[in-house]
């Protein structure tokens, strides 16, 4: 069975509530549920943090575990010198997505550490940009 990890970055959990017309109303959780039935013989597995450090170890934690990563480090993406160095360091693949298009948003949006890293990027298609992913990384 193929698995794949959805790692959220800080504020995701507050999706559904927190700039509704950027984000959308929808809880993350709702659209996992969804996101299962969709792949249902997929292992999915996802975690959440606010705090850059433990976005590092669960990158470390799933090297090798996985078929891929679908990694939302949200306003990490644009400081995280070390998250972009561990998604170098490990060997499973990790795909880049964003809720909204980082690119129509403030410049310093513009800027990922990660993506020079990552296997792909996908941003602006809502949550639907987590189905393109998991799509990638299982169909590609």
């Amino acid at each position: 069975m193929k698995k794949i990890l959805i790692i959220n970055g800080p504020n995701l959990n507050l999706l559904g509530k927190r700039e509704t017309a950027v984000y959308g109303e929808k809880k993350f959780e709702d659209y996992l549920k969804s996101l299962k039935t969709v792949f249902p013989g997929t292992g999915i597995s996802y975690f959440q943090s606010n705090i850059e450090g433990e976005i590092i170890d669960a990158l470390q934690k799933a090297a090798g575990k996985y078929t891929g990563i679908i990694l939302n480090a949200g306003g990490y993406t644009h400081t995280s010198v070390a998250i972009g160095d561990t998604v170098r360091a490990i060997d499973t693949p990790v795909i880049e997505v964003h809720i909204s298009n980082v690119f129509s948003r403030e410049e310093f949006r513009h800027i990922s550490y990660i993506a020079p890293a990552a296997k792909g990027v996908i941003a602006g298609f809502g949550l639907d940009s987590y189905r393109l992913a998991m799509e990638s990384l299982l169909y590609a």
